[in-house]
């Protein structure tokens, strides 16, 4: 999952996630500490600024096909912990490098948060995910998870945050979209049990965004991932283990393109992506980098019918169109 957007307006990446997961997936302590930053920004957008913003948009959006091509041959919960695992300990490893070994160093409080933020996206958001994606199109499940910045609005007002009659008009508007995005369940194209996995999913991948805009997270985004990514992998592997995911595994049994898909999240979509997501919500303006939210669905939809040859069918062309126009209004009003 791809996938999370700045919390206002849009804090998903179930891919990590937000509007991708996911999971997008770990950028949610990265998004609570933007918010509290001013808007201003360099006047002038370079060429790095777009080749980031490019990154996000393509990869984080690809995700939602690598996650298809990887449960195809692999468990996917035990698929998740290997991901994260490795995240883990490459981003841990590459900051103790770089700021040594103090770097990692937080208090309980704020180890608690992380690790309660991180149980919620990369375990209940992008976990869902990834289990509904054996049964659901790619480009659905991406387009379905872009509902995640509506869910954040809903769930920051039951916390008493005021909100305006335009972004519940998007809401609303959004909601409409993902009703119509179910059709394919109720008329037995897809599974339901599996869509319903993928709107639990963007509702748990919200509700930890917001949480993570109101706990005491670690001030380094970097820090907070790597907790975050570890208690996604721990709480993957307890589940999966809870599943009998791994005593019925074969490693001789994945095919090279679910390995190869595997290694492609834990290098581009939960490092490289995420890099380039914190390294913009420095130096973009927010309005600029939350358009990845209505951006990657459509880079979803596009790859999987490329690729896996996922049909575009009315209700996905149509309720995809209604979600990303909710959000647009949502992140339009909501800067």
């Amino acid at each position: 999952m791809s996938t999370p957007a700045p919390q206002s307006p849009a804090d998903a990446d179930p891919d990590c996630p937000p509007a991708t997961t996911a999971p997008r997936a770990t950028a949610a302590s990265a998004t609570a500490t933007s918010t509290t930053a001013t808007d201003a920004r360099p006047a002038g957008l370079g060429a790095a600024v777009w080749a980031a913003l490019g990154i996000v948009y393509v990869v984080w959006g690809s995700t939602y096909l690598a996650i298809r091509v990887v449960v195809e041959t692999m468990p996917p919960l035990l698929s998740g912990a290997l991901r994260f695992g490795a995240a883990t300990l490459l981003l841990g490893a590459g900051l103790t490098v770089r700021k040594g070994w103090g770097a990692l160093r937080v208090t309980r409080r704020q180890f608690a948060s992380a690790f309660l933020v991180g149980v919620l996206l990369l375990v209940g958001g992008n976990g869902l995910v990834v289990l509904a994606e054996r049964t659901v199109p790619s480009g659905l499940a991406a387009l379905m998870v872009a509902s995640v910045p509506l869910w954040v609005v809903l769930l920051r007002r039951a916390f008493g945050a005021r909100t305006g009659g335009a972004t519940l008009a998007g809401v609303l508007l959004g909601l409409a979209g993902l009703v119509v995005l179910t059709a394919p369940g109720l008329t037995g194209e897809v599974g339901l049990s599996g869509l319903l996995l993928v709107v639990g999913a963007a509702v748990v991948w919200a509700l930890g965004s917001v949480l993570a805009g109101r706990l005491p997270m670690p001030a380094d985004p970097f820090v907070a991932s790597v907790y975050e990514m570890l208690a996604g992998s721990l709480g993957a592997l307890a589940l999966s283990f809870a599943r009998g995911e791994p005593g019925g595994f074969d490693p001789g049994a994945v095919s090279a393109a679910s390995w190869s898909g595997l290694v492609y999240l834990v290098l581009f979509g939960s490092i490289v992506a995420f890099t380039s997501y914190a390294w913009l919500l420095q130096r973009a303006p927010l309005p600029l980098v939350a358009t990845y939210a209505y951006v990657n669905p459509v880079v979803a939809v596009f790859l999987g019918w490329l690729f896996l040859s996922e049909a575009l069918t009315w209700p996905i062309l149509l309720g995809g169109g209604i979600v990303v126009g909710g959000v647009f209004l949502v992140a339009r009003n909501e800067r």
